[in-house]
């Protein structure tokens, strides 16, 4: 089977600055790691490859830097990497981004299973994944919480709805998005990284797509943008109080009128 696992690299902390004009988070510098809901989609790539042989290959969008992500995914046993890269791409928006990683897809060859995270934690948008199956014109099911049968044409997957839990049956090929609690992802291997440490990780740039028009990517090719980005207000004020149960529910009583929560 051949299969495909979408990671990005995110920031790994919450001190991050943004572009006052054009609303997007300046990456450069900023200390960076795997998506955490890409390492439970890695998982499941593995425990299918284990299942049913086959290959398993990543794809990132991202500056050069992004680079470490795919040696990590190397660590957890993929085959094969390849990272978008171009600065025609910086400050793409959900569905500029989707299309340029379809895009960088169709480089990459045919797959029957493209697996993504769930979401990622500096958009938390849950799009990504399913606009991609869209352009690259593919059945998708979100929200997969357990893969419980692969069968020769297809696979059928528990997904989790609003208020729900769901079986569906999908056929090959297509992208699923799954949850944190799927699998529990396993640990990079200090003997795959010595392994792979020359692995070449091939880079796909606007050249290379079939698609060459400016106009579909990056800034330009964003339908929306941000136009604030804050960080939440931090309130660190307490009050102890003493007394009885009854005084006490008195004061929580008449401090949550204060606060016009009641």
């Amino acid at each position: 089977m051949e299969i495909l696992v979408c990671i990005k690299q995110v920031p790994g902390t919450t001190k991050i600055e943004v572009d006052p004009v054009t609303g997007v988070l300046k990456r450069d510098g900023v200390d960076s790691k795997m998506n955490p809901y890409d390492l439970y989609a890695i998982e499941t790539a593995l425990r299918i490859k284990e299942q049913e042989g086959g290959t398993i290959k990543v794809i990132s969008m991202g500056p050069p830097q992004a680079l470490e992500v795919i040696k990590e995914a190397f660590m957890m046993g993929a085959d094969e990497g390849a990272l978008v890269s171009d600065r025609k791409f910086a400050g793409a928006d959900v569905l500029a981004t989707s299309y340029t990683i379809s895009q960088g897809i169709r480089q990459m060859g045919n797959f029957d299973l493209i697996l993504c995270g769930k979401q990622t934690t500096d958009g938390d948008t849950a799009q990504v994944g399913p606009e991609m199956a869209e352009y690259l014109a593919i059945p998708h099911i979100a929200n997969v919480l357990k893969i419980i049968e692969l069968k020769e044409k297809s696979v059928v997957v528990e997904m989790d709805m609003p208020n729900t839990l769901e079986i569906a049956e999908i056929q090959f090929p297509c992208l699923l998005t799954v949850e944190k609690d799927i699998f529990q992802p396993r640990l990079p291997s200090y003997k795959r990284k010595v392994s792979t440490r020359d692995r070449e990780i091939k880079i796909i740039t606007l050249n290379d797509f079939e698609d060459q028009d400016e106009k579909r990517y990056g800034l330009t090719g964003s339908p929306t943008q941000v136009e604030r980005i804050f960080p939440p207000a931090v309130n660190n004020d307490r009050e102890t109080w003493t007394g009885t149960g009854t005084q006490l529910s008195f004061k929580i009583a008449e401090k949550l009128k204060q606060l016009k929560f009641v």
